[in-house]
């Protein structure tokens, strides 16, 4: 039965070493992290996971500022806001939350960030330093930043010699994770939707990442013996067991019959969830440290 990675855990050390970090920046130096989250509309779920990052800011210290603009708010004055708090130097990180209403476009807005208060780690500047290679000085997209930690506490920084896979390949997380990965000195296939025989491929994998948002994509015989998956996928499926119209989350991995075989494996939830909103903290925090030139700390 493989090793089952937990995500909370992790996150919560990260979360520890942010809190800590931020209380010395301050002593020291006078400076307490800022974290503005800017959120349009009412779509309930993007409120939740506001009002968690919203919640974690303040738990480690930060000064957290939260901006819930009306579902109507027009482009010009949400770039404005955004405008303003490029401006603000009490301000060391902006994360606008996705996805925002249909009429607003979130391209522009989420370029208009100054790459040093990228948070989210999705300005051009900053994708296209990992995609350089330069992983010290840009601010790296949270999620696969957080997945590249659970694969580092199972096989170290060092992956040379290990095949990793990863199934996606978005922008938002695909890219980047291979990337990270690439960086790390792994052998690296991207797969997606048009790889040729997609199940060989990732029988290859040491490191098997998923983050195509299909339920139970990946089966048993999918999976190299002894092998890490990374489960990325957040899927909503219907649970009878608990009660008419209830759901409950699952990820791209058959996770039961994919623990048998692997080495290590993610839960959904659980896995690497937490690790997002732990890796948009440390990115707050580093994001502060070099707004005043001192050496970041390390996560």
């Amino acid at each position: 039965m493989a090793r089952i990675i937990d995500g909370k855990q992790t996150a919560a050390t990260v979360t520890d070493t942010v809190a800590e970090a931020a209380a010395t920046l301050e002593r020291e130096a006078g400076v307490k992290p800022g974290l503005a989250v800017v959120i349009v509309g009412n779509d309930p779920a993007s409120h939740a996971y506001v009002n968690a990052k919203s919640r974690m800011a303040k738990q480690c210290g930060f000064n957290s500022m939260q901006y819930s603009l009306a579902e109507e708010t027009t482009q010009d004055e949400l770039e404005s806001l955004v405008a303003k708090l490029n401006a603000d130097p009490a301000v060391h990180g902006i994360l606008v939350q996705l996805p925002l209403p249909r009429h607003l476009d979130s391209e522009p807005v989420i370029q208009s960030i100054r790459p040093e208060k990228d948070v989210d780690g999705l300005n051009v500047v900053n994708a296209g330093k990992v995609a350089s290679g330069d992983l010290a000085s840009g601010l790296v997209s949270c999620t696969p930043a957080g997945a590249m930690i659970l694969v580092r506490n199972i096989h170290g920084s060092d992956l040379s010699g290990l095949n990793a896979v990863v199934i996606g390949r978005s922008n938002l997380f695909g890219k980047p994770m291979a990337l990270l990965l690439l960086a790390g000195n792994a052998t690296v296939t991207m797969a997606h939707s048009r790889t040729k025989d997609l199940a060989a491929i990732c029988r290859q994998a040491d490191i098997l990442v998923a983050a195509v948002g299909r339920p139970f994509m990946v089966r048993q015989d999918w999976v190299k013996p002894g092998a890490t998956i990374i489960d990325v996928g957040i899927n909503r499926i219907d649970a009878p067991e608990k009660g008419e119209g209830k759901t409950r989350l699952v990820g791209d991995v058959a996770f039961d019959e994919c623990a048998e075989v692997a080495g290590a494996i993610t839960p959904v939830p659980g896995g690497v969830g937490p690790m997002t909103i732990a890796m948009l903290m440390a990115n707050t925090v580093v994001a502060a440290y070099r707004s005043v030139g001192r050496p970041i700390p390390s996560f």
